[in-house]
């Protein structure tokens, strides 16, 4: 590997490190008492206040975090090929698309969503199932995004 594409990969897991960790801290706090917060409100406050944090978060600096943080797992992933802890690199990479990327959009955004269409009458039993469902699917992120950090750490103390 050329010295300048060591320098890439090494600013490639820096940055993944450190936005995988921030990441895990997010979900950590949603997981830990955000949710646990708002189950104290009636289901139709809770409902709301969940649906403005879900308004906000898409304009949030958050989402640069979010998408920014997934770009690196695909560089990792691209530059891993190149490297002799390459399938470590792509695991990682994997890891992090599949646990944080793929969870949000294929469960936790959907419970968003079925969250934010549900009518007054019917927001206490989807708000039931859907701070179950979804702090489940949120402890998955939690845990995708600090074991990504912490392979990261790994790859950065073996290169």
């Amino acid at each position: 590997m050329s010295p300048a594409a060591e320098l890439i990969l090494t600013l490639t897991l820096w940055g993944l490190t450190l936005s995988a960790g921030v990441m895990a801290g997010v979900y950590f706090a949603f997981s830990a008492f955000v949710i646990t917060s708002l189950d104290k409100l009636a289901a139709s406050s809770a409902a709301a206040a969940m649906n403005s944090i879900n308004r906000i978060i898409v304009r949030s600096a958050f989402m640069p975090l979010f998408w920014g943080s997934s770009l690196l797992a695909v560089m990792l992933i691209a530059l891993a090929g190149w490297h002799s802890t390459g399938m470590l690199a792509t695991l990682t990479g994997a890891v992090y698309l599949a646990g944080m990327l793929l969870v949000t959009a294929l469960f936790n955004v959907p419970l968003n969503n079925r969250l934010r269409d549900c009518r007054e009458q019917e927001c206490a039993d989807v708000w039931s199932v859907y701070t179950r469902r979804w702090t489940f699917w949120n402890h998955v992120r939690t845990a995708a995004s600090l074991l990504t950090m912490v392979m990261c750490i790994c790859l950065l103390n073996i290169m």
